[in-house]
């Protein structure tokens, strides 16, 4: 596993991690999903992602299980409050409750979902505040654009921006455009969530006789694993692809450790064109 400098934190993180939206919650595939995330911590893809949103906090909930009884400092732990959860005294609550669903005493990231209604001055104030407490080592955005992130930063006092975790895979490019660039000129991560689409992608945009068909056969690889390679190949950009089942951890494992040549990325960008367009999201 490929680890790069998130952002300002000074501290080098896997350039895949795993995420958590819409695990299975249940039954023998819940089992599956947390066995999936034990197998990529194993791999070394320890940062982890989470917010309490999903699955309404139950999905804390079952990453604090699977997480049980492993190296707590071995592990990067993202979470997210929700706008709605937003301001000074809601931020601080809702990392408290997140901390306990994860029964952990401390995240390593803490982010705002989205930008909402309550001022974003107070919640970023409420995120400093958790930092000289203790409970987040680092801060974040989520969903945030080129102006969002101006204005957040403007808040800050004791801190910086970490990261900004963003929509990005093959058919959602634009913030190749203003994105990742402002924040690759400010030390900003840029995490990349949803990397392989959604819907029929990347069924349909893989074929065997596709670019990125054509990419995987010449280098041994699978699509997903080119389309991981390609999503990362940016210094300042992760991403954290959701798997449910071990092999699906381990075929992403696979995204890093190799390079795709030039005529590779010029191949995927005549097949998948980067266009200009307002950020993306949930």
């Amino acid at each position: 596993m490929i680890f790069k400098q998130f952002g300002p934190t000074g501290i080098d993180v896997p350039v895949l991690g795993q995420g958590t939206w819409d695990i299975p919650e249940r039954g023998a595939r819940l089992d599956e999903a947390k066995r999936a995330i034990r197998r990529g911590v194993e791999l070394d893809m320890v940062h982890l992602d989470t917010a309490e949103m999903y699955g309404a906090g139950r999905v804390e909930e079952l990453l604090g299980q699977a997480i049980a009884g492993l190296d707590r400092d071995a592990l990067f732990i993202a979470s997210k409050v929700l706008p709605s959860n937003a301001g000074y005294a809601q931020t601080l609550a809702a990392c408290e409750r997140s901390l306990r669903r994860l029964n952990v005493e401390y995240l390593d990231l803490y982010m705002l979902h989205w930008p909402g209604n309550e001022p974003l001055e107070e919640t970023m104030r409420a995120l400093e505040t958790l930092v000289e407490q203790g409970k987040t080592r680092f801060i974040g955005v989520s969903n945030f654009d080129v102006d969002d992130l101006i204005e957040a930063q403007t808040y800050l006092r004791t801190q910086r921006l970490a990261c900004d975790q963003v929509l990005y895979h093959l058919q959602e490019r634009g913030v190749e455009h203003r994105l990742i660039p402002y924040c690759a000129q400010h030390g900003i991560a840029v995490v990349a969530y949803t990397p392989f689409g959604r819907g029929r992608f990347p069924r349909d945009a893989v074929k065997a006789d596709g670019a990125v068909g054509r990419i995987a056969a010449k280098h041994a690889r699978t699509p997903r694993q080119v389309i991981l390679n390609f999503l990362t190949r940016e210094p300042n950009v992760f991403t954290i692809p959701k798997a449910s089942t071990v092999p699906h951890v381990e075929e992403n494992a696979g995204g890093t450790g190799w390079t795709l040549d030039p005529s590779d990325l010029a191949a995927i960008d005549q097949a998948f064109p980067s266009h200009d367009a307002p950020l993306a999201s949930l």
